[in-house]
C-alpha cells in the first residue's frame, strides 16, 4: 500500500509518500520525473510520519529548520542511493557540483551518471539534490524546474547568512 497526501508550499503543491512509516517520495507539482499512481495509493493526511514531514517542511521554509530528522525509505539501485546519501551530506545553505559529488561517492569519472541519478531522487527538498550546481556555478538541471531551485537556494542563503536564526539539528539523514 502506498499512502500519500499533499502540501502547500512556497514552491507550489507537494506530493508526499509513505509506506505508512517512512517518508518514501516527495515530489514537487509538474516535476521531470513525477511516481506512477497505481491502484494501491491511499490518500491518509493523518499518517504520523506526513503530519512531522508538514511540520518540519513548514519550518523549512519558514527558515526555522535546517535539517530534517524523518525516517526515510527510498527505492532506486544501490548507485542511485549511494548518491542520494551523499547528497543528505551536503550542508544546508552550500552547493556542491556534479563532478565534487561524483569524487565523493569514489567515482570522479561518474559525472553524468551522478546527474541522472541526481535528477531520479525521489524524496526532493528533505534529500537536498538543489544544492548540487553546475561546475561553473550556474542552476542545472533541477527536476522541480530551475526557478524552484533558485528559489530553495536563496531561502538556504538568507537563512544561512544569519548565523543563530535557525534551528539547527544534528541527526544525519539516512537513505
Amino acid at each position: 500500500m502506498i499512502y500519500f497526501t499533499t502540501m502547500k508550499s512556497p514552491v507550489d503543491e507537494l506530493l508526499l509518500l509513505s509506506d505508512g512509516e517512512n517518508l518514501t517520495g516527495l515530489f514537487m507539482h509538474e516535476c521531470s520525473h513525477p511516481p506512477t499512481k497505481q491502484g494501491d495509493w491511499k490518500r491518509k493526511d493523518d499518517l504520523p510520519v506526513f503530519e512531522k514531514a508538514k511540520q518540519q517542511l513548514t519550518n523549512y521554509f519558514k527558515g526555522e529548520l535546517t535539517e530534517f530528522d524523518l525516517p526515510l525509505k527510498a527505492s532506486g539501485t544501490e548507485f542511485q542511493k549511494r548518491v542520494w546519501r551523499e547528497l543528505s551530506r551536503i550542508p544546508y545553505g552550500q552547493t556542491i557540483n556534479y563532478g565534487q559529488l561524483a569524487q565523493r561517492i569514489g567515482n570522479p569519472n561518474a559525472q553524468r551518471a551522478v546527474g541522472l541519478a541526481n535528477g531520479r531522487n525521489p524524496i526532493g527538498i528533505v534529500v537536498p539534490c538543489h544544492r548540487v550546481i553546475g561546475a561553473n556555478g550556474t542552476l542545472t538541471g533541477y527536476g522541480g524546474g530551475l526557478p524552484r531551485k533558485q528559489t530553495l537556494l536563496e531561502l538556504e542563503s538568507r537563512v544561512a547568512g544569519h548565523s543563530g536564526r535557525a534551528k539547527q539539528q544534528k541527526i544525519p539523514l539516512t537513505v
